[in-house]
């Protein structure tokens, strides 16, 4: 019995000595330096505005950039307070791992369209409704000009937007929304010389309700322009009109190129 006990103590003897001499030669977690930083924007390819390179600079701009430093010392919290106060950053996750690397995540907000009103006012609207600025970043988007408040592009432009690049035959055929001083929507294609006219957008006091109105009515249209296009402009060609209006719903109106005339088809 009593040899027993002194087998079973000389092994966990054994055992201890083993593990404090692995703690003792490995370096303490207080006292690792961060040897590299790996920054990911999950969605980079799709929205265009953020880089790896733009995260650098902005922590490194804040002296949050943790390379080199103690592991102690990087607080991933602040990183993420910083980089999500960034005006395209939706989400950010910062975290340490064992091997010395201080990983970050960034997913970008997304852009829907480019307001730039006659005001001098320049800016973008996400798919929350909310306002981000100029970005020297480019990004395929539409673009909505004239006569253009901050109001106004949240409530009737950005519905809009979304309604058009929700529209594959939209989405390929538009690359401008203009609004004119009296509030009608008129539409500029890639291709021919003419304006497709909206006219004013549906309203409602609930913003749920005006955006499937906007969404709505705008799908409806995207389909007669579709068809009008298809047998309409196929027959008098592409430069024939200035202007193709949709605003009645029984009828298109279309203005003659370099003509004061209208034609009219049901």
């Amino acid at each position: 019995m009593k040899k027993t006990l002194l087998i079973i103590a000389d092994t966990l003897l054994a055992v201890y000595i083993v593990l404090a001499f692995s703690a003792f030669n490995k370096p303490e977690k207080s006292q690792q330096t961060c040897r590299d930083v790996k920054i990911t924007v999950e969605d980079a390819s799709t929205h265009g505005f953020i880089d790896a390179s733009v995260v650098e600079n902005r922590l490194r701009k804040v002296g949050l950039y943790p390379k080199g430093k103690q592991l102690s010392d990087v607080s991933c919290r602040q990183i993420e307070e910083t980089l999500t106060n960034t005006p395209f950053v939706k989400t950010a996750e910062c975290y340490k791992t064992q091997d010395g690397i201080v990983r970050v995540i960034i997913t970008q907000r997304l852009p829907v369209v480019r307001i730039k009103a006659n005001s001098g006012d320049d800016f973008y609207i996400d798919d929350k409704d909310c306002i981000m600025p100029n970005s020297e970043f480019t990004s395929d988007l539409i673009i909505a000009t004239g006569d253009i408040s901050r109001d106004y592009a949240i409530r009737y432009i950005s519905p809009l937007a979304r309604a058009i690049m929700a529209d594959d035959f939209a989405r390929n055929l538009f690359l401008q929304i203009n609004i004119t001083r009296d509030k009608d929507v008129e539409l500029v294609p890639r291709l021919g010389n003419h304006t497709v006219k909206l006219g004013r957008l549906p309203n409602a006091a609930n913003s749920e309700r005006r955006n499937e109105l906007i969404k709505e009515y705008t799908a409806k249209n995207m389909k007669r322009l579709e068809i009008f296009y298809k047998y309409g402009l196929k027959e008098a060609g592409w430069n024939t009109y200035s202007e193709i209006n949709l605003e009645f719903s029984n009828q298109i109106i279309c203005k003659i190129a370099n003509n004061k005339k209208t034609q009219t088809l049901n």
